[in-house]
Parts: C-alpha cells; structure tokens; sequence
C-alpha cells in the first residue's frame, strides 16, 4: 500500500498536468498543419467594375469613328497566256497558227484588300501588295460609293502604296502616334477578309518593334493577336478611340488563315513614307553606304576584342559618305552619336536621317577606338526583284 503512494502521486499528478495543458493548448496533440501564405487584396465595392485597366463594355463608338474611311481595293491586272502546248503541237491545231506562234489569250487576275482614306484630299493608304503591277484599281467605300483609283507613289521597301480618288464629302481618320503604344493594350482592325465585307476584330498589341521577319526592307512592325486575314492587308488598326496606330499588313500562319500573330507598320512609320510620297514621289532616306554584318560573339572572339554589339563594315561604296569620311572594310562600328549600335535599329536610325545631317561614328580599327564625323547622303533607288 505504501509502494503504491509512492507511486500514484507522480501519476495523478501528470494526468492533472497533461489536463491543464490541453485547456490551455488544444492543439498540442494534434497533427501538424502546413500553412500556405496567399496575399489577397479587394477592391473597395465604390470601385467594383471600375478597376484600373477595365475596359468599355463596347468599342463601337470607335469602330462608328474610323470604319467609313476603311475601304475596299478591288485591283485586277491583264495576264497573257499561251495555250495549251500540248493542243498547239497537234498538227490539227497547228495547221491554224501562223509560223508555229502559239495562241494566247487574255485573262483578269483579281485580288482584294483594304485601305484608309488619310485626308479629304482622297488620299488612301494601303500596302504595296495589294495594288502592285495593277491595270485597274476600284475602291469601294463604306457608303457604297466607289471610284477609280491613281496610284501617286509606291515605296516596296516598307510595303506601303499612296492612292488617290477623286470624291467629295470623303470620311478620314485620325493618326495616334505609334510610339505610345504598350505592350496590352486593346486594337481593333479593320477591313474586307475574304471578300466577305467590313469586318472588324479586337485584340491587343503583343509586341513591338517586330522586325527580322523577312517581310520588307525596313521592318518595325507591331504585333496583335486581332485576326488578321487575306483581304485584311492595307486595312486599319486603331485604338479603343478609334485612332489609326497601324496599316495591317501580313500574318504568320502555317494554314493561310489567322492564327493570332498579325503585324501591322506603325502610323509614325506610315506618316513618313505617305508624306515623301506626295511630296517627292519617292522616299527619300539618309544612307551611308556600306554594307555591314552584325557583331556576333563568335566574330567577336575570332576579332579578339571584348565587345557585346556592333557592326562590322563589310563593304564601302565609292564615293559615299562613309567613303568620303574615311571608313574602310574591317571597321568595326561602335556608336553612332552616342547610341551602341545595333545592326538592325541603327539601319532604322539611319535611314530616318535626312540627307545633309551629319553622324558621329565611332568604330574600331586594329584594335584602335577611332571617331569619325559622316555627313549622311541620299539612298538611290533599290532595283526589287
């Protein structure tokens, strides 16, 4: 009996300890419990639906604005074909040709697209692909008017073409500079795909800057997820005020249809070309004339020199301004006033140049940082296959 005292006490005691404990720290026994830590956060109900980057919950207003200068292109171009060769050579088809000629007929090739009435003027910007080597050119007009038009100026180059039509009371659209375009925002293009009629799609801009495509001679395009299909080419992309940012121009699909990559020029691009096109009749571009090959780390190396960018001068034409100013194959351009060079943009930064304007070109020579002041010159004509 004593033993079991002696005993029973520390017992009782724990038990009357463990008791307290659990009142005390519930959750002393029981398993543990992973916290995962998520940070939320909650409009106040004053801004429910009114949250920074929610939209209207229609764009019509801006399609009303910028559709009417949106039309048609309807271009057709007389082909010549010979006759089937194997009928010709029939001797009882050849009897009827004259010295063994084969007979040709004539043929309508058609093709559509779209373009944006620019001014009251009847000026229309569309894409050089679609009005190219042309016979007959008929725009068609939101209202169901339609005319003849005249082409003022073509520029390949960039893939844009200056119409004209001789009409009054003509709807235009307004021009929003490109460069204040982010990555997100809402598009809308417009134009006649498939032939179906005016369209319109909504997307964002996906990208830009977009070059190295392969499609022109001077890329900068923006990128949208807006379809974008045959017909489409010369139509209008516009902002969610109805404001045109971009001429659409070509697709990449691997079906032939929208696949949600399009590219358009950009309107501070299209202002430039359409205006020297008026203006002069032809783009007029600052030029250098040299033919360059982009620095890449392997070249860099094989050069051994430590750089990250640059150009290297391939070839210098005779009496150019890069001639005139010293530069010599081999050369390796740094800078241009002070900005890295960069072999794609820097052609762009060139070009955007006017004739007569100087550059400050810093480039490496043996090894050498050397400056040289360019007086940039007037690119000739570009003779496209």
């Amino acid at each position: 009996m004593r033993n079991f005292s002696f005993l029973g006490w520390p017992i009782v005691t724990g038990v009357l300890i463990a008791v307290i404990l659990l009142q005390f720290f519930p959750n002393l026994l029981a398993p543990p419990v992973t916290t995962v830590e998520i940070k939320e956060t909650q409009l106040p109900t004053n801004l429910i639906g009114q949250g920074l980057g929610n939209g209207p919950v229609s764009y019509s207003d801006a399609v009303q604005k910028a559709a009417p200068a949106v039309v048609n292109i309807y271009s057709s171009k007389k082909v010549e074909e010979k006759d089937n060769e194997a009928r010709a050579n029939d001797p009882l088809f050849r009897r009827f040709y004259e010295n063994g000629d084969q007979p040709q007929r004539q043929r309508v090739r058609s093709s559509l697209g779209s373009g944006v009435i620019i001014n009251s003027q009847g000026y229309i910007i569309t894409n050089n692909h679609v009005i190219a080597e042309a016979d007959s050119i008929i725009i068609a007009l939101h209202d169901g008017r339609e005319a003849e038009a005249s082409v003022i100026g073509m520029d390949p180059e960039t893939d844009l073409a200056i119409l004209k039509i001789k009409m009054n009371n003509l709807p235009t659209i307004t021009l929003s500079p490109s460069e204040n375009l982010r990555v997100g925002d809402v598009v809308l293009a417009i134009g006649n795909p498939f032939g179906v009629g005016q369209t319109v799609t909504m997307g964002i801009v996906s990208a830009t800057g977009r070059n190295r495509l392969g499609l022109n001679t001077y890329e900068d395009f923006l990128q949208t997820d807006a379809a974008i299909n045959p017909g489409n080419s010369g139509g209008a992309l516009i902002d969610a005020n109805g404001n045109l940012i971009g001429i659409n121009t070509a697709i990449f699909s691997k079906t032939g249809g929208s696949q949600g990559i399009g590219f358009a020029i950009p309107s501070s691009l299209a202002k430039k070309v359409m205006a020297d096109l008026i203006e002069h009749g032809r783009v007029i571009r600052g030029w250098l004339g040299i033919e360059g090959q982009e620095l890449t780390p392997s070249l860099a190396e094989s050069f051994d020199i430590e750089m990250t960018s640059g150009l290297i001068i391939a070839g210098v034409y005779r009496d150019s301004p890069a001639h005139k100013a010293g530069l010599q194959p081999g050369d390796i351009m740094v800078t241009l006033n002070g900005e890295p060079v960069d072999a794609y943009q820097s052609m762009l930064s060139v070009a955007d140049l006017n004739p007569g304007d100087t550059l400050v070109v810093e480039y490496m020579r043996n090894g050498k940082k050397l400056n040289a002041t360019v007086t940039v010159g007037e690119r000739p004509p570009t003779k496209l296959n």
